[in-house]
């Protein structure tokens, strides 16, 4: 269950990065009050822990994973 809530907020984290690169609009700075903004800070900060989660995915075999979506 971790790891899907994980990859979720990578998507999120990587579609706001989209939009960074491709309009110069921050989405999550948008949405809660700019990037300096406490709530702002903390969504940033749970993505990036979300994205430091993943790297675990990298280095699981095969079957492990197989495993856990079955579930």
């Amino acid at each position: 269950m971790l790891d899907r809530i994980s990859l979720v907020l990578i998507i999120i984290g990587a579609l706001n990065w989209g939009a960074i690169g491709l309009f110069q609009f921050d989405v999550v700075a948008w949405l809660f009050g700019g990037q300096a903004a406490v709530i702002s800070r903390i969504i940033y900060t749970v993505i990036a822990l979300a994205g430091i989660w993943c790297i675990s995915l990298l280095f699981r075999e095969s079957e492990v994973l197989a495993s856990s979506t079955d579930e």
